[in-house]
């Protein structure tokens, strides 16, 4: 089969053409799993914080020190009571889709002693 002369090179162009969705794909992917360690770090940092409570020593603190250094500024630990509440918002690039995306868990250390 003989390729006509317009033909030529329409394989590239498409593939060109292409790059661009296959970025943003890869992009959302690496996002989503931002998104996912965000939930997990701030699942450990609440339970430390609970377990913190039980050893009469400060849960914030200890909640702040079970997060991994990049999350330093992107952490809210808010304690009431006996609930230690963590959320993390994951690096994004834009800063609207970290909101959208923050991590939220809350745990206690159990009963009061009574």
């Amino acid at each position: 089969m003989r390729r006509r002369d317009g033909q030529r090179g329409q394989s590239t162009v498409e593939i060109v053409a292409l790059l661009p969705v296959l970025a943003l794909a890869g992009l959302a992917i690496l996002q989503a799993l931002a998104a996912g360690a965000a939930q997990e770090y701030a699942g450990h940092a609440a339970e430390a914080g609970a377990v913190a409570i039980a050893q009469k020593r400060d849960p914030a603190k200890a909640a702040r020190a079970a997060l991994p250094g990049w999350s330093a500024r992107r952490v809210t630990v808010t304690v009431r009571a006996r609930r230690v509440t963590v959320r993390v918002r994951p690096p994004a690039l834009l800063a609207p889709v970290a909101r959208l995306l923050e991590a939220r868990a809350s745990a206690t250390p159990g009963p009061a002693p009574g």
